[in-house]
């Protein structure tokens, strides 16, 4: 079982009906139990990030999230999910995030050039692949949906794939069991499916 975590943040019938399509079976939960007895997790979410850290926080579910890190189970956030795996969060203001993989979420105004349009929407190639198993079967140049106006920052050596939008920009990450991608597999075609099949076949494993 897939557990969906619903925290009032993300688009979560849309998610669920994705995993669904490639085979997985999807359960959206805010229930703790249900979340730690799942084969895998996914964190979605969509707004601002001290809003959310908020509502995780509140409800409990930082801690089960951080939980079912340590158990080992595969984890993947997706968008602001991935955001909140990271240590910190500059997104008015100065948040703590769940501390899974290393790295802080600042704004892309200060990397991008000041013509660009801000947030970063739309399709863009996958460039910087490395082998992992959520990737297995992406290829570099394959592009995915995005819509953000923060990214993730220093992350070193967690980063498995950037964007390039007048600057690389970190487009997923992995450490351990642990991993998520800045864009969003569910509004990503065959490429978002393929990544979303691949990640609930992952054992945890890099």
């Amino acid at each position: 079982m897939i557990a969906i975590i619903d925290y009032g943040v993300g688009n979560l019938f849309s998610l669920a009906h994705s995993v669904k399509t490639v085979g997985g079976d999807a359960v959206v939960t805010g229930d703790a139990h249900a979340i730690l007895s799942a084969d895998h997790v996914l964190l979605p979410g969509v707004g601002a990030f001290g809003d959310a850290a908020r509502k995780l926080r509140q409800t409990g579910l930082d801690a089960v999230v951080k939980d079912a890190a340590a158990r080992g189970t595969p984890i993947m956030g997706i968008c602001l999910g991935m955001q909140l795996l990271l240590d910190r969060s500059f997104e008015f203001g100065q948040h703590e995030g769940l501390g899974l993989i290393p790295g802080e979420v600042r704004p892309i105004s200060e990397v991008i050039p000041a013509d660009l349009k801000i947030p970063h929407i739309g399709w863009n190639a996958l460039i910087d692949v490395k082998p992992h198993p959520i990737f297995a079967s992406v290829k570099p140049g394959d592009c995915v949906y995005f819509v953000h106006s923060y990214y993730g920052a220093k992350c070193g050596d967690a980063v498995i794939a950037n964007a390039e939008y007048g600057a690389p920009l970190t487009a997923a990450v992995a450490r351990g069991n642990v991993a998520g991608c800045q864009f969003h597999p569910e509004k990503s075609g065959d490429v978002g499916l393929g990544i979303l099949k691949s990640f609930i076949n992952w054992n945890g494993e890099a």
